[in-house]
């Protein structure tokens, strides 16, 4: 098998990495295991360093897909694996991911069920992704939101440029693999429950994980959101001359302005499906 890397982003998370890392090992012993410390406070790097781990430890929190973008960076083998570091992800699921990987998929994800989401908030929210995102790409997607994935290397690093440093890296790396017509799978897991305390703010983060939905179409074909989007302007500025002709005879500034944003927002979605195509231009 080819060599494998696996990557851990984490921060704070000592206490979980102090039993992860032992069971880790023992599962892949042949695997190069990188903790990727995104600015801890705690005894990250002395846990790894007792456990025969390798730790990258930067000076201030960049946040956790910077943390993905060091660690793929840093990892010297052609099939990478990326799990929490907060001891959601069971070692043995590392196997299962990569047994699918070999039947031909550049990008394995584990996918979650309904009981391992963290909390009903979180669960509906990562429903309304899922389906979001399965209608945009035409292929079933179990899991965007999951962190724990397998990938081949070369591949996922075409997109590092695309990737952002805080928590939507699932989410770019999953739509860019389907855009570039790279095949993914899904793994069905359960998630066990965190250790510590979440660094996922809800009200902050909140506003973010709504900004998915449109960079999902944005990452993806921007004119499967803007072309129905026109459309609705389009249809309520007819309904709306409709009613004001029967009723007034006549043209309002209601109807004229939504006939004028249905064309507006069709223009921009052409645009904006130029700017994708030209993000996945091959860079060298």
């Amino acid at each position: 098998m080819n060599r494998l890397s696996i990557i851990l982003p984490a921060k704070n998370e000592g206490a979980a990495l102090a039993d992860l890392l032992p069971r880790l090992r023992a599962a892949q012993p042949e695997a190069e295991i990188i903790v990727v410390d995104d600015g801890s406070t705690d005894d990250t790097p002395a846990i790894c360093r007792s456990s025969g781990v390798s730790c990258l430890s930067s000076p201030y929190s960049m946040g956790n897909g910077a943390a993905i973008k060091r660690g793929a960076r840093a990892a010297s083998g052609e099939i990478v694996v990326f799990m929490d570091g907060d001891g959601q992800h069971d070692p043995a699921d590392v196997a299962r991911l990569l047994e699918r990987l070999e039947q031909g998929y550049d990008m394995v994800v584990g996918a979650r069920d309904w009981g391992s989401q963290a909390g009903v908030g979180r669960g509906v929210a990562n429903t309304i992704y899922n389906w979001l995102a399965t209608r945009m790409t035409g292929h079933v997607i179990a899991d965007l939101t999951s962190g724990f994935r397998a990938v081949r290397a070369d591949k996922f690093r075409e997109f590092l440029h695309l990737l952002p440093n805080g928590f939507s890296y699932p989410t770019t790396s999953t739509m860019a693999f389907f855009r570039s017509a790279y095949p993914v799978a899904y793994v069905p897991i359960k998630a066990g429950q965190r250790v510590g305390k979440s660094h996922i703010k809800p009200l902050k983060d909140g506003v973010r994980f709504l900004l998915i939905i449109f960079k999902i179409a944005t990452l993806y074909s921007p004119l499967k959101l803007f072309v129905p989007a026109s459309g609705l302007f389009f249809l309520l500025g007819s309904i709306n001359y409709g009613w004001t002709f029967v009723h007034d005879g006549r043209l309002t500034n209601m109807s004229t302005l939504m006939w004028s944003a249905a064309v507006i927002i069709f223009l921009i979605g052409l645009v904006s499906e130029q700017i994708t195509a030209l993000t996945y231009r091959p860079r060298d």
